[in-house]
């Protein structure tokens, strides 16, 4: 969105919103200061108070956008496991931080706000209904949660790093390479799946444990 792209409209919430988002996806995370998405929005920066008080709200406006826009499995959904759910939320979640350049550390930087509270709730309760006590739901929530920004962080990363070709000698770390050369021959998409099925496997256990007890 340009200067002249704007020129002739109201300055809203909303074009600030979208101009800060097209910075993100342009020039990454670090590039985002309240002087420059001013000089971008042809304006002085004090203006901009008037729709975002600080740059800490704007970026928690943008990765609440992000999320509401491309998050599309948050809630549970009828007739699915709570694994399956769980599984395919994590999917979409991966996607949605996928969406934007950077999109990981936006949301490393914001914490849940109101307007989530009633999905966090309804993902509790499915977690609660299949044995999980509230405490161990949210633990599970969360250990998912950062397992994911975590994940899509290096994925960010490696797009902009320039990584040497990994080498090591196949004499003395047979076993590292057997299984960095076949997840090196895995597709990105499967090798997350894997990981998150871990995590769910491991919580499923627990709960076999518990309920036996």
């Amino acid at each position: 969105m340009s200067k002249k792209d704007i020129a002739p409209q109201r300055l809203t919430r909303e074009i600030v919103l979208r101009t800060a988002l097209d910075m993100l996806n342009e020039e990454g995370i670090d590039s985002i200061t309240t002087r420059k998405l001013a000089q971008r929005l042809g304006i002085k920066s004090p203006t901009l108070y008037w729709h975002f008080k600080n740059k800490s709200l704007l970026m928690e406006a943008m990765a609440e956008t992000i999320i509401n826009e491309h998050h599309l499995v948050s809630l549970p959904i009828d007739g699915m496991t709570w694994q399956d759910w769980l599984l395919a939320n994590s999917v979409s979640f991966r996607r949605a931080l996928l969406a934007y350049r950077d999109g990981a550390r936006l949301h490393a930087r914001t914490s849940p706000s109101q307007g989530h509270f009633n999905t966090i709730e309804a993902q509790v309760a499915l977690l609660s209904h299949a044995g999980f006590s509230p405490v161990e739901a949210v633990a599970l929530l969360m250990t998912l949660g950062r397992f994911i920004v975590g994940w899509v962080l290096e994925e960010q990363q490696e797009e902009i790093r320039s990584d040497p070709p990994f080498e090591a000698d196949p004499t003395i770390y047979p076993l590292m390479l057997q299984g960095v050369n076949t997840l090196q021959n895995m597709n990105a998409d499967d090798i997350f799946e894997n990981g998150i099925r871990m995590v769910i496997i491991g919580a499923e256990r627990q709960l076999d444990i518990k309920m036996q007890t």
